[in-house]
């Protein structure tokens, strides 16, 4: 039987159900490390399916389907975002300030979909999956450095030789997954310069460090000499975000700040910046006469795909949506916390088409974001036909789990 026709007889029924999921978790957003609502709704509903949740610390789950070694795990982040909730729908958030503004209740949904319709596979096909299949639901995606270093450290990855992940893309139609081999999501840390020195009148900058001069210097030449001296081909991004010093035209101020982030495509170029930062701040302060203070606090790394993984999620893709339904994305400049389980074992993540077709273009981490429900179900049949690859044993076993 093919991987399709297996999972749209299983999908099918759950459709209304996981939408409803979905717009209940809408409604009732948590923020990370918050989300013991979320923790309780999902652990409620695989356990009524069977299946037995082990509850992180404080929030999140995993949860194992089948029997036998764990051929994968799939993840799913639960959390949601410090913002306002301007989607104007009846679902929209009842909690003031927060909001899934970033697909995680899709992501969420559909991980549970897809782990009810392996579990009634499991149990109602002969020898059952033939292997077990990891979920995990994890806490905490939004902040640095991320809730996936809690998940491993409270062994979510033991035992797991590859993972996969979905996440929510409002630029690609519905229907279609965007993929691609290396990396697909940027290094992402904060960069806080402090300066400090003597100040005093405009009319007498030679009596004072002129310290807003010297930090107009730092805030071009930084940059300008990481892009010197790191590979270009590492994509390393430095751009200040703030910048603030002094409070009158007539005083030189005696502190100041820059903050920004400190992005990189290469995981290699990533430790080079910032092995590289210390020194260039202070060689470029030392002529003012300023003191500057680094603080440097590192993010996550870059979500590097594998060959390999990718090569399978594609494969399921392509059998459970068509031929056509991949394409390359392009890489994103933004951080993800999924790097920390590809710094572990070899994985892939992969873009969810979210959009209408035909319909408005939305951005992630926009109070108006409002995916296309349809690709709950979508989702939860990429995941699970994913899974079901695997356990056929790679893309060669996309075509049939029989």
């Amino acid at each position: 039987m093919l991987l399709s026709d297996h999972l749209q007889a299983r999908l099918a029924p759950l459709g209304q159900e996981l939408v409803a999921f979905r717009r209940d978790i809408h409604r009732h957003p948590e923020l990370s490390r918050q989300e013991h609502r979320t923790t309780e709704r999902l652990a409620a509903r695989l356990e009524a399916e069977g299946l037995s949740p082990v509850r992180f610390d404080d929030t999140g789950l995993m949860c194992d389907v089948g029997s036998g070694p764990v051929a994968l795990a799939l993840r799913a982040d639960i959390d949601a975002l410090p913002l306002e909730d301007r989607t104007g729908t009846a679902h929209a958030s009842v909690v003031e300030g927060v909001s899934h503004a970033c697909g995680h209740d899709v992501h969420l949904t559909a991980a549970l979909g897809a782990a009810v319709a392996l579990a009634r596979l499991d149990r109602e096909q002969p020898g059952g999956l033939g292997g077990r299949v990891r979920f995990l639901f994890q806490p905490a995606e939004e902040v640095t450095p991320g809730g996936a270093l809690d998940v491993i450290r409270q062994g979510g990855l033991d035992g797991v030789p590859r993972i996969f992940a979905l996440h929510c893309d409002p630029k690609t139609d519905l229907g279609r997954v965007g993929s691609r081999i290396g990396p697909i999501t940027a290094a992402g840390d904060t960069v806080t310069i402090t300066v400090t020195g003597r100040g005093g009148h405009t009319s007498r900058p030679h009596l004072t460090e002129d310290l807003v001069y010297a930090l107009g210097h730092l805030a071009t030449q930084v940059p300008a000499a990481l892009g010197r001296l790191i590979d270009p081909r590492h994509s390393v991004s430095l751009v200040w975000g703030a910048i603030g010093a002094g409070h009158a035209p007539n005083v030189v101020p005696d502190h100041g700040t820059l903050q920004g982030t400190l992005r990189c495509l290469d995981v290699q170029g990533w430790h080079q910046a910032g092995e590289l930062l210390p020194e260039i701040v202070q060689n470029l302060a030392a002529p003012y006469g300023i003191a500057a203070d680094l603080d440097h606090r590192r993010g996550v790394p870059p979500v590097v795909n594998t060959e390999a993984e990718v090569t399978l999620i594609e494969a399921a893709v392509r059998a459970e949506l068509g031929p056509g339904s991949v394409e390359l994305t392009p890489q994103s400049m933004g951080g993800e916390d999924f790097a920390w389980y590809v710094s572990h074992i070899p994985g892939a993540m992969v873009r969810l088409g979210t959009r209408t077709p035909g319909g408005p273009t939305y951005d992630l981490h926009q109070g108006d974001y409002e995916p296309d429900e349809r690709a709950i179900v979508i989702g939860a049949r990429v995941l699970a036909a994913t899974a079901l690859t695997a356990l056929a044993g790679g893309p060669e076993g996309a075509a049939s789990v029989d």
